[in-house]
């Protein structure tokens, strides 16, 4: 019921009101359209798009397999990972949103890896880049006031506590692909696999479609983050109630422009550090909306949206403990 409501209703009105927007304040989503497109284009562009590009020939070429093969034990015993899920890890811990999601789906797509791997890697794999850690949070919207290395630590021990969570407590320690059952490998999957292996086999074809899917990838991306960035400024034009209220809800929307609205607001530093790396944890929505967008249908998206709420709770928590003792 709250499903129909949701669809025939709220989402109708949703697009009607944001068009208003757009017809009656040209001006205003002009500037919003110009910033979302600036970030994309000098941004996620030229930082995300190679990625996109080589990650797409190194698993249709099997390289993944032979490079973390020999650390097989390694990724099995402390992540509870086969070779193929500790690189999308890797990369993902590397590349930030939604590189790691991006990567779960595409080795569950290309069948290195079975669909319990793949959504226990969609509850930690899919974090902020080192980048945005160091040069956005801690320099500009926290000012230097926090080092990088102690905003670094306590995400990724809210990350390892969120992991450890989901490994044993929600997936019982089998997480790996070698403990996937057969029923996993649908006849749908199989067809998949077959349809990608015959329009990819020769090099020239496999760089063909890593492009094209790269491109098609960070198009997507793109869309989203324009869209976000039109709802955050109508937000911002409507909102005539608690100027701190409007920020934390811009932040909880898109993180960047949350993060900025946090910094300018009149929130004591003692409010605006735990609430900013809480929102960094989680994402906000169009990083919600982005990740299931580079994301395989046939993957449930609750393991992530739970592992989000929770690993900013405990980055939340975290940040208070820390705070006090140091």
């Amino acid at each position: 019921m709250n499903r129909i409501i949701i669809k025939k209703i709220l989402t109708p009105a949703g697009i009607l009101f944001l068009l208003l927007f757009l017809l009656t304040y040209p001006q205003e989503s002009l500037s919003a359209a110009q910033d979302g497109m600036k970030l994309w284009l000098n941004t996620l562009l030229p930082t995300l798009l190679p990625f996109l590009i080589l990650t797409g020939l190194l698993i249709r070429t099997d390289c993944i397999e032979k490079a973390l093969s020999p650390f097989r034990n390694f990724w099995r015993i402390l992540f509870g990972l086969s070779p193929s899920g500790a690189y999308a890890f890797l990369l993902g811990m590397l590349c930030g949103y939604p590189m790691g999601a991006k990567l779960a789906s595409d080795l569950y797509s290309c069948g290195k890896i079975s669909k319990r791997e793949a959504e226990y890697l969609l509850t930690f794999a899919n974090q902020p880049s080192p980048a945005f850690l160091t040069t956005y949070l801690a320099q500009i919207c926290l000012g230097q006031k926090i080092s990088a290395g102690e905003i670094w630590g306590i995400l990724l021990l809210a990350d390892a506590a969120c992991m450890l969570f989901f490994r044993f407590l929600i997936f019982h320690g089998h997480t790996r692909s070698g403990n996937s059952s057969p029923s996993e490998t649908s006849s749908g999957r199989q067809i998949t696999l077959k349809k990608e292996t015959s329009t990819a086999s020769s090099p020239g074809s496999i760089i063909d479609v890593s492009i094209m899917n790269g491109f098609e990838t960070i198009t997507r991306l793109g869309g989203y983050i324009l869209l976000f960035s039109l709802i955050s400024a109508c937000i911002r034009h409507c909102w005539k109630w608690s100027a701190d209220l409007c920020s934390l809800i811009l932040g909880t929307m898109e993180l960047t422009t949350g993060l900025h609205q946090i910094a300018l607001s009149d929130l004591p530093f003692e409010i605006q550090y735990p609430v900013s790396m809480a929102l960094t944890a989680f994402g906000g929505c169009c990083i919600m909306a982005q990740t299931r967008s580079v994301t395989d249908k046939r993957l449930s998206f609750l393991p992530f949206l739970s592992a989000k709420c929770l690993n900013s709770l405990l980055t939340f928590l975290f940040v208070l403990v820390f705070s006090k003792l140091i």
